[in-house]
């Protein structure tokens, strides 16, 4: 399941999560080689030889900033402009594809400037594009920030405005209702399959010379090349959710060319992880936070009416999967988008009032709050064709990363196992990720993730109860990333720590990026304020 902000996840498959200025700085131009080390063999070499040439070039063209266009909806001052990078690195003269790029200049002075913080918000194909309007909205939290740097947001190979992928008609990825995820018969789960199978078929058809070089370690080179454009001998970058995963792999790879780097709901490095394990892992995390919300709602029975004990919710989320499976509401809303809809509360504290009233007025008999909440609009073509393209990306860079297993017999005997006690999202997961078995291209191992010569010290900022990236996926990579700081936000659980308002880690995420001074030893904050009904 991603682990960054889920559009209205509709998968195919059943459900689920679903720079500066164009004047060179010395030495921008010759970029360093990068770690070769940390792959393994000659294909590493080549990269990373790739990836300098690359760099070199990029420095030298700069970005031709302009206005955005109008369809981007990125107000002035932003500007927007595209960085150009190889498809494959091994090949630095061959294909070539292009990254869109946006920035907004630092708010301060000159001298007050630190050069650019380049942004990822995780996905595995989330868009960064929107990490300026943190100036333009004027986002109090990021305002210290802002007066340093220029906020530069991109997208990533694949995604939105950046040389595209996809793996089913857009229309056809929305439409619903999907089958319940949850199988109640063989013959249930070998239609599953058979989806999946279609599905990963379908990137092949649609995407296929794209595939095999949508990986991790590819975009950590592009974002290499892309700091080269900006100028900029090294790099600050903020990375939330799989952006953590993005910023451990460039670490790596790249390590003295960190200067800055705060990682944020961090996904767990270790090759073991990555990917089918991690997804596993999110199943049990995403029970424990159900619970948490569903905890609150009893807590707030007076205004939700939904029971006053988490049973009693339990209870009532049951009665609405089975009445919507039976008859799906609206003719379009089953158990499928649902969870779709549902799973926004156990990601954000943000979302957890907004569900809760949802299914308050269904209870109390207005069943058009859930249908307009939960159901496609097929009259979104664009938001249609963006979740479409999520979705390709995220199960084209995680098939990719690594090798899954092709075994229906293992998947079907964790996710069996899993469902047992954590029921809320295993199903959904698996069949989102399943296209992974029978994937059509080239699977790679895992980077090592390890400190290099030079990687400075790292923040990494992380909430306890996380149901995206667990908690033991900061404390594997503060112990990959020697000299490493951890922030532990303790009985929280939302994704994405750092836009959100506390008064513990705020000051330390800005004195760091300004300072890029860390504390003496890790800290424990208290949590940010429980969500108001």
């Amino acid at each position: 399941m991603r682990g960054s902000r889920p559009k209205k996840r509709v998968a195919a498959l059943g459900s689920a999560g679903a720079l500066v200025t164009a004047t060179l700085i010395a030495g921008a131009v010759a970029a360093p080689t990068a770690n070769a080390s940390a792959g393994s063999g000659h294909g590493q070499d080549r990269e990373a030889r790739g990836a300098a040439i690359a760099a070199a070039r990029a420095a030298k063209a700069g970005i031709d900033w302009q206005d955005c266009p109008a369809d981007w909806n990125l107000a002035k001052p932003t500007q927007c402009g595209y960085v150009t990078v190889p498809l494959d690195y091994a090949k630095p003269y061959g294909k070539q594809i292009k990254l869109a790029v946006d920035r907004i200049g630092n708010t301060g002075t000159k001298a007050e400037r630190q050069g650019a913080l380049v942004y990822n918000p995780g996905g595995p194909g989330g868009s960064g594009l929107r990490f300026p309007t943190r100036v333009t909205n004027k986002n109090a939290v990021w305002a210290n920030a802002a007066k340093a740097y220029d906020f530069v947001g991109f997208d990533p190979r694949g995604v939105g405005k950046s040389t595209p992928i996809s793996c089913v008609d857009p229309q056809e990825f929305v439409k619903a209702p999907k089958a319940d995820p949850v199988p109640d018969s063989e013959a249930d789960k070998l239609a599953q399959r058979k989806l999946a199978r279609e599905y990963a078929e379908g990137c092949q058809e649609r995407s296929g010379a794209m595939l095999p070089h949508m990986t991790t370690p590819n975009t950590a080179r592009d974002l290499d090349v892309i700091r080269a454009a900006l100028g900029e001998k090294k790099l600050n970058f903020l990375g939330v959710s799989y952006g953590t995963y993005l910023g451990a792999v460039y670490g790596t790879l790249f390590p003295g060319h960190v200067r800055r780097m705060v990682v944020d709901s961090v996904v767990n490095p270790s090759r073991d992880k990555i990917w089918y394990q991690a997804n596993l892992d999110q199943d049990v995390a995403f029970e424990g936070r159900w619970k948490d919300w569903q905890d609150w709602v009893a807590a707030n029975d007076a205004t939700y009416h939904l029971g006053t004990t988490r049973a009693a919710v339990q209870a009532k989320w049951l009665e609405l999967r089975a009445t919507a499976k039976k008859n799906p509401l609206g003719g379009v809303v089953g158990p499928a988008e649902l969870i779709s809809f549902f799973q926004s509360a156990p990601y954000y504290d943000s979302a957890w009032a907004s569900t809760a009233s949802v299914f308050s007025k269904y209870v109390a008999g207005d069943t058009q709050a859930l249908v307009d909440a939960a159901a496609p609009d097929l009259s979104d073509t664009a938001g249609n064709a963006s979740s479409e393209n999520g979705n390709a990306v995220y199960t084209a860079v995680e098939c990719a990363d690594a090798k899954w297993p092709t075994s229906w017999r293992k998947w079907d005997r964790d996710n069996t196992r899993l469902h047992k006690d954590h029921p809320f999202m295993t199903w959904a997961n698996a069949w989102m990720n399943l296209p992974c078995a029978t994937w059509p291209a080239k699977q790679q191992t895992p980077v090592d993730v390890k400190t290099g010569k030079g990687l400075p010290g790292v923040l990494i900022v992380q909430s306890e109860r996380d149901a995206a990236t667990p908690y033991e996926g900061a404390v594997e990579l503060h112990k990959r990333f020697k000299g490493s700081r951890l922030i532990t936000e303790k009985d929280a659980g939302s994704h994405g720590v750092t836009s959100l308002v506390n008064p513990c880690v705020n000051p330390r995420v800005d004195s760091y990026l300004l300072t890029g001074k860390l504390d003496g030893a890790d800290v424990t904050c208290a949590p940010h304020a429980t969500p108001k009904p």
